[in-house]
């Protein structure tokens, strides 16, 4: 065989052995996705009717083989979000399912098919729609209507207490919830100019624009007088997201959250939360709770305020590389063992 062949004939071989180590490669990425982001749970879709709306949700439940479980109710915070949270709720439903809980989620009005529109809602509709979606659990063979609790993130922090008003509960878990919403709006403008590195003139201006919308929300203006006023720039605000912000601007959980008393609260705070004033929130928490003795508060240091941890959310690339192939770890550390912890103190 001549020199040339046999360069051809191994570099066929090393093209090929590349090709194959490259499908093994492939085959074990396919693999590692499909076991980290299988559960160990069993999930269905559900319909919930109230007040002749209609709501669709799934219903995750444990694989324990029990007879009766606890029910952990979820309430989302702000936007589009489907029952899933684009499957982000699912390392929780599953942490539940090994505290012996099932779990309840629905897409928002208007989302992934439902019917409705979520931009129409008051914090009490929120409320409404889930005194309605858990006295339809209560019916629900397999669900112990005695042990049904709330979960609940950011915007959910004006809701979980008004649900509570309306129907027992044995517990609350609010993830990152703001009191006040139009504090909330100002602590949030704040944190995004200083993390932008906004210069003092930029700030001024942003600040004034803020005023200027608050002044034309408190005297219920219209969206058109609102284009106006900003002189046409709307930054990314439609008619709808006005009509929702002029139903809930004056949002304050702090009288709601007396209807919290006595029963168990876990309060869950990020270290990097530029959404909501976590030091507000922890404070309001403690003044209206602490006395009965049954508020938790745990802090996560490395933690956005979707307690995803900080250095992964900072990242697209990270973030989605983490979602797909190890979505466990996308939440700071403890969790969801903390979460998993406080449900089996509550039985």
């Amino acid at each position: 065989m001549s020199p040339k062949n046999q360069g051809r004939r191994r570099g066929l071989r090393v093209a090929v052995w590349s090709l194959v180590g490259l499908l093994v490669v492939a085959t074990g990425a396919v693999g590692v996705m499909l076991w980290q982001n299988t559960y160990d749970m069993d999930e269905q879709r559900v319909v919930i009717r109230h007040g002749g709306r209609t709501l669709h949700g799934v219903l995750a439940t444990p694989k324990d083989g029990r007879g009766n479980h606890g029910l952990v109710v979820y309430l989302h915070g702000d936007g589009p979000v489907d029952a899933t949270h684009d499957g982000g709720y699912r390392p929780l439903w599953e942490a539940n399912a090994r505290a012996g809980y099932a779990s309840l989620s629905w897409d928002k009005p208007g989302v992934a098919g439902a019917p409705g529109d979520w931009l129409d809602q008051t914090m009490d509709d929120r409320a409404d729609e889930a005194a309605a979606a858990i006295a339809w659990a209560r019916t629900r063979p397999g669900i112990d209507g005695d042990r049904i609790g709330l979960w609940g993130a950011s915007q959910a922090g004006w809701v979980l207490p008004k649900v509570a008003a309306r129907t027992p509960v044995s517990f609350v878990i609010a993830v990152s919830p703001a009191v006040n919403w139009l504090r909330q709006g100002r602590y949030n403008l704040l944190a995004e100019l200083r993390a932008d590195g906004a210069s003092a003139a930029r700030t001024k201006a942003e600040v004034a624009r803020s005023d200027t919308v608050r002044r034309l929300l408190s005297r219920h203006a219209s969206f058109g007088e609102y284009v106006t006023a900003v002189r046409g720039d709307t930054d990314g605000m439609t008619a709808e997201r006005w009509n929702f912000v002029s139903k809930n601007h004056t949002a304050d959980a702090t009288r709601d959250l007396r209807s919290l008393r006595g029963t168990p609260v876990l309060l869950i705070l990020a270290g990097h939360d530029m959404n909501v004033d976590t030091a507000d929130t922890e404070r309001v928490y403690r003044e209206v709770l602490d006395a009965g003795g049954a508020l938790t508060v745990e802090r996560y240091p490395d933690a956005a305020h979707s307690l995803v941890k900080h250095a992964i959310e900072r990242s697209d690339l990270r973030i989605t590389l983490t979602a797909v192939f190890s979505p466990r770890s996308l939440f700071a550390d403890g969790f969801l063992a903390d979460q998993r912890r406080f449900l089996a103190l509550a039985d």
